[in-house]
Parts: C-alpha cells; sequence; structure tokens
C-alpha cells in the first residue's frame, strides 16, 4: 500500500503549494504568513525562505527554477544591513543554505566559474554573510555572542549568555567555507568555540543548557539532548565525519557515555542537573527526536530503534509532537502543545530506513503527510500548530518546513537519490571540479547541515589539496634554491599539522584502519628523486 512513487509526487505537490504562497505572497520578506497570505521579516531581512529552499528545489529535480532563484539571490541580497541577526540561525540556514546550493550549482546545470568550486558567486556570498558572524566570535573565550549587528557588529549591550548550540554549531559551515575559500579563519575560529565549550563540562561530563560565554559560568544548568544543546552533538559527530577528526568524535564519545549514564530512562532522555545528575525535567522535547538518526551514524543502531519508537507513538498519539510531552504524565504540557511542522522525527526515520530497511519509517512518513496536510494546510501555504489538542493554527510558517521537512519526508521516500549516494554509473552521479578537474564531487557520502543542508566532504578536500600542493611545490622549489642544498624536502603537514604517516609499511607493521571513513578519502602522489621535483606535466 506504499507506494514510494505516489508518495514523492505527493511530497512535491506539498512543496509547490508552499513555495509558491512564498513566492505569491511574502518574497522579499524572510517567512509567509499563511493565515493572513502576507509576509515578515524573522531572522534577518534576507528572504530566509528563499535561501533556505534552495537546494530542496534541486532535491526535487527542478533545475530551472534552481537556476533562477540562484540568480535572484545575487542581484537581490546584500548582507550589509543595520539588523539584530542571530548568529546561530544565520550560518546554519544562510551560510548553509548558500554553501550547499553553491555545491549543488554544477548539478544543477549553472554556468560555473573556472575553478568551481572553489570559487563562485555564491560561495562569495556564504563567505561574505560568514564574515558578518565574526565579530560575535571575538570574545575573551572565543565562544560567540548570540546576535551581531550585520553591519556594525556587537552591540554594546549585548547579553554574554548564550545557549549550548549556539556556541557549538559552525563547524560543519565554517570548516566547509575555510577549505573552498582557503581562508582558515573560518574554520579556526569554529575550533577555538568548540575547544572552549569542551573546557566548561561539569565533573561528571555534562554541559548544560545557557552558558556565559565571558566568565564561563553555567546560567542554564540543565544537561540533556533537547532546545539548546542539540545541534552542538550532531555537529561533533558529524563534523567528525565530514572532516575525518578524531578530536571531534572523542569529545562526542565522552559526552555520550555520561548521556548514556545520567539523562537515558528506558530509551527515554531526560533532562538532569549537569552537576549533580538528578532529573531537573522528565520531559521530551520534539527537538529531541533528531537523536535516533544520529545515533544510527554511529551504528548504534539497537538504542536508536527503540528511543525512534519511544517518539513515534506521542506522534500517533497526537499527530504531530508537541514541543513538550511529559513522560511520567503522558501528555503535553501547558503552554508547550504546538507543533511548528518540525522534521526531526522524519529526519530520524530517513536515517533509519536507510540503515534498516525496515518499512516502518515509510509508516511514519505517510503519517506524517496525511497529518500534515490534514491539519495545517491553508489556502495559502502550511501553518504551525498551536495547539495538538485542538489543531487550532498559527499564523506562521518556518523557513524549515521548506528546508528539512519536506526535503528529509521526499528523501525517505526515495532511497536512490544522489544525496544517498545512489544512482547508477553514467547519470552524472559524481562529477569533476576545480582547475583542471583534478576533483572527483559528489561521489557518495553528502553530510547534512543542522538546516538540511547537504555539503559535499569531497570538495573540501579538492580545494584544500588544491592550495596545499601549490604550496608544498613551492616549498619544495624553495628548499631547492638555497645554495648547497641537496635537503630532502621538507615533511608533509597534514591538515592537523602533524606529519603525515608513510605509505610504506615497516616490515612485520599491520595498518590500522582510521577511526572514521568517508568514501572520499584525499588523494596526491609526487615522485622526487635526488631533490629534483617531477610533476604531471613534466
Amino acid at each position: 500500500q506504499l507506494r514510494s512513487s505516489d508518495c514523492g509526487q505527493r511530497i512535491k505537490s506539498m512543496f509547490y503549494h508552499a513555495y509558491n504562497s512564498y513566492l505569491d505572497n511574502a518574497f522579499p520578506y524572510d517567512e509567509l504568513r499563511p493565515l493572513t497570505c502576507d509576509g515578515q521579516d524573522t531572522w534577518g531581512s534576507f528572504s530566509l525562505t528563499l535561501i533556505d529552499a534552495l537546494d530542496t528545489l534541486l532535491v526535487l529535480g527542478n533545475r530551472t527554477e534552481f537556476q533562477r532563484v540562484a540568480s535572484i539571490l545575487q542581484d537581490t541580497v546584500d548582507f550589509d544591513i543595520d539588523v539584530n541577526a542571530s548568529v546561530f540561525e544565520t550560518n546554519i540556514r544562510v551560510v548553509g543554505g548558500l554553501l550547499s546550493a553553491h555545491l549543488l550549482a554544477k548539478r544543477a546545470g549553472m554556468e560555473l566559474e573556472p575553478g568551481w568550486p572553489c570559487s563562485g558567486p555564491l560561495l562569495r556570498m556564504a563567505e561574505d554573510a560568514a564574515r558578518k558572524l565574526l565579530p560575535a566570535f571575538e570574545t575573551p573565550t572565543g565562544m560567540p555572542y548570540g546576535t551581531v549587528n550585520l553591519l556594525r557588529g556587537v552591540s554594546p549591550t549585548e547579553t554574554p549568555v548564550t545557549c549550548t548550540a549556539g556556541v557549538g554549531t559552525f563547524i560543519l559551515e565554517f570548516a566547509t567555507l575555510s577549505r573552498l575559500t582557503g581562508d582558515p579563519t573560518f574554520e579556526n575560529v569554529a575550533r577555538r568555540a568548540l575547544r572552549a565549550l569542551w573546557k566548561t563540562r561539569s565533573d561528571i561530563g555534562l554541559v548544560g543548557n545557557h552558558i556565559d560565554i565571558v566568565s564561563t559560568k553555567w546560567v542554564a544548568q540543565d544537561a540533556g539532548i533537547g532546545a539548546g544543546v542539540d545541534s552542538y552533538f550532531e555537529y561533533l559527530v558529524k563534523g567528525a565525519v565530514m572532516l575525518q577528526d578524531e578530536e571531534l568524535l572523542s569529545m562526542f564519545q565522552a559526552y555520550d557515555r555520561a548521556i548514556q549514564n545520567y539523562t537515558r530512562f528506558d530509551d527515554w532522555y531526560l533532562w538532569v542537573q549537569m552537576h549533580k545528575g538528578t532529573v531537573s525535567m522528565p520531559i521530551f522535547q520534539s527537538l529531541e527526536a533528531f537523536w535516533p538518526g544520529l545515533q544510527s551514524l554511529l551504528g548504534n543502531l539497537d538504542s536508536a530503534v527503540r528511543t525512534f519508537q519511544n517518539y513515534y507513538s506521542v506522534w500517533r498519539q497526537f499527530g504531530g509532537l508537541p514541543e513538550f510531552y511529559s513522560i511520567p504524565q503522558g501528555y503535553t504540557v501547558d503552554k508547550r502543545e504546538g507543533y511548528p511542522l518540525r522534521p526531526e522525527l522524519i529526519e530520524s526515520a530517513m536515517y533509519l530506513f536507510r540503515a534498516t530497511g525496515d518499512h516502518t519509517y515509510l509508516q511514519l512518513g505517510v503519517d506524517a503527510l496525511e497529518s500534515i496536510e490534514k491539519i495545517a494546510k491553508t489556502p495559502c501555504g502550511y501553518a504551525s500548530v498551536k495547539d495538538l489538542r485542538d489543531h487550532q493554527l498559527d499564523n506562521r510558517m518556518e523557513s524549515f518546513f521548506l528546508a528539512e521537512t519536506i526535503k528529509y519526508l521526499y528523501l525517505l521516500f526515495d532511497p536512490t537519490h544522489f544525496l544517498h549516494g545512489g544512482g547508477t554509473e553514467g547519470d552524472g552521479s559524481w562529477e569533476e571540479g576545480g582547475e583542471a578537474g583534478e576533483c572527483v564531487l559528489g561521489a557518495g557520502g553528502f553530510i547534512f547541515n543542522t538546516e538540511a543542508h547537504p555539503l559535499d566532504p569531497a570538495a573540501l578536500y579538492c580545494c584544500g589539496r588544491h592550495d596545499q600542493d601549490r604550496q608544498e611545490l613551492q616549498d619544495i622549489l624553495l628548499t631547492l634554491s638555497q645554495p648547497g642544498s641537496q635537503s630532502k624536502p621538507p615533511p608533509k603537514q597534514t591538515e592537523g599539522g602533524s606529519q603525515s604517516e608513510s605509505i610504506a609499511l615497516k616490515p612485520g607493521e599491520k595498518k590500522t584502519p582510521p577511526l572514521l571513513s568517508c568514501p572520499v578519502q584525499p588523494f596526491s602522489a609526487r615522485l622526487s628523486i635526488l631533490g629534483q621535483v617531477f610533476t604531471d606535466d613534466t
């Protein structure tokens, strides 16, 4: 009874109903107000829904509209504006959305600059937006302020209290930017913030919800995996995979041990006091529903599946996930009965279906489709549900509905999609890039940022290698040009700064597999004899 192609068509028409309503009634504002058929600015003033929905157009196969919107954005969006913007939201939605669109531009048939993906107009826009966020990181600890004025930097009256996710959710976008542009600033500030946050964990290994970024005092000491914390853990795992980074993975593993020890009860995760581990709120928040998907990325399938079943039972009770749900009472929490059409449970279903092939997850997809159509559809798009008990609606359609909810729903029903590394040979499932076509892109293993913008890890190595190789060559030629030097070329540095391991094994040695593996590994070979260097074109 589950015809995936039928579901795919229904999801597409859901997308276009929402998307066209935004274009007709709300553009150039940030968001659509679906009950009054007009628009409003929410997170800045940069047509946010359009930036957020751009890569979804390509995911659904609409190349012409992707091209049209990409040009509109280049002509109309300006980040030199006197607006206070959320550093976190601007990063995940705007920087993430532009980076993803930039990396998908070739697949969308756009005209590319020579040297793409290491240059391009959408990449410059992403860099421009990210540069506006950098003043927030100029703090004694390196942890960023929560808000920044895009024109004037951080306001002197800005509060130093930021949520944990607002400190630890930059490494994917900022490392991507640094590796594509060759400017290490972005990746450096993201890492500095992560390391500073790591140092503030409690004796039992937990972090709280809100921290004073200047004094490093924890202001809200509830530890859990939901709102205010969620994407910090997500970025440690995804950053580890994308950057092949053991430091990030070991940070996450340490947290995971503490989370499993102190917050997990019967495959639910509660909120506990970060120093004592005593339960402070026995509540499930809808944002926590990303966790089973994250666990599946690490191979912890058994507990992921059980936790998902708990969350799905709440969905079946209400036809959506209320923002807060009291686990002991089995009911919604006062003033938190809403469902803003969030994607997290659908996101986990997508990962778990990929991992298990179990049709339970497709059934959730069908439930979500039916439920959103029935409860939230209005003549002008889809409205957030104000109260799941009586299905009252709110006059808001968040940009993540088009960026995430619909994208994950669509990908759940399309297991051969190129973003899953699907596609057969010859159908363009991978591409070349770089100055001389020396990079392979899209060879599988896209990483989604927390706003569901897919990033291609292969591209990072592509541009990084390019600059690195040039630098190495210069260093070698420089050593050779010093008088009297028959010296060997300098030892090769890896991205982390340590010498890379030799390919040759000593007798009796076994090669240890890397801690993380990704389908795309950087590869470069150099041949040098007696200090003379031969490159490919010699």
